[in-house]
């Protein structure tokens, strides 16, 4: 269950709850957001998000939902595949704004659209997307099996669900240079170009409490989905985790 897991926020010492705590984080990175997510992952993200995409193109996807949407690069790339629609959610309003520039700058109004969602109660009816995508947002839900049971809930029987999500290489010497990249680096430049103290001390954490491998197919399988498989990319810097309904 939920409450047995180790809960990491951004700010340990606050009242907040987790939800209300990673909204205001990436509230505040929010400007600096899509140059820090290219520079710090240099430029694989986008090949990451090309193979979760390919994993849910079999079924010819007409409705997309991508949660924890941020700025939309993900919604946007999903473009690709020729949806009718894409949907993104987010519970940060700052993403949202610079997302919602975005999707206006390049013309793409009619086919994405970036709304206010809550993952553990999403706005919409059961079986209403044909496939889910979410990168690098579920190990910043508060409750993980509620959202992701929602997510099996507005996913259509026979739909696809693809998740990217950071994991921790285990050879060597990528492992250790890995770590000391995540502990070190990732955090300082971080800090120095997004000017908040927090979110990428938060992110090596957070990745660290996460449920990673099998221990998230588990879960997954949990909420109800089925053929779950994790297939680690770039010497298991990622995961793509994909699943049916």
């Amino acid at each position: 269950m939920d409450n047995t897991r180790k809960v990491v926020v951004p700010l340990p010492e606050s009242d907040l709850n987790k939800k209300e705590q990673v909204a205001g984080m990436f509230d505040r990175i929010a400007g600096k957001y899509d140059f820090l997510n290219h520079l710090l992952s240099m430029g694989i993200d986008k090949g990451w998000r090309r193979k979760a995409i390919k994993s849910i193109q079999p079924i010819q996807p007409k409705q997309i939902l991508d949660v924890a949407t941020g700025t939309g690069d993900f919604a946007i790339a999903c473009l690709e595949i020729h949806p009718d629609k894409v949907t993104g959610v987010d519970i940060s309003e700052g993403m949202l704004a610079v997302g919602k520039q975005k999707m206006t700058d390049k013309k793409l109004n009619d086919k994405i659209q970036l709304m206010y969602g809550d993952s553990e109660n999403l706005p919409f009816e059961d079986n209403a997307f044909d496939a889910i995508t979410c990168a690098y947002g579920v190990r910043n839900f508060e409750h993980l099996e509620k959202g992701l049971t929602q997510m099996h809930r507005v996913l259509r029987t026979e739909g696809r669900m693809a998740i990217l999500e950071f994991s921790h290489p285990k050879r060597f010497p990528f492992s250790q240079i890995y770590k000391l990249y995540f502990k070190y680096i990732l955090p300082t430049v971080g800090k120095a170009v997004s000017k908040d103290a927090t979110a990428y001390t938060y992110l090596p954490q957070s990745v660290a409490a996460f449920p990673e491998g099998k221990a998230f197919t588990d879960i997954l399988l949990k909420c109800g989905f089925k053929n779950v498989k994790a297939q680690p990319l770039t010497f298991g810097i990622t995961t793509l985790y994909t699943a049916e309904k």
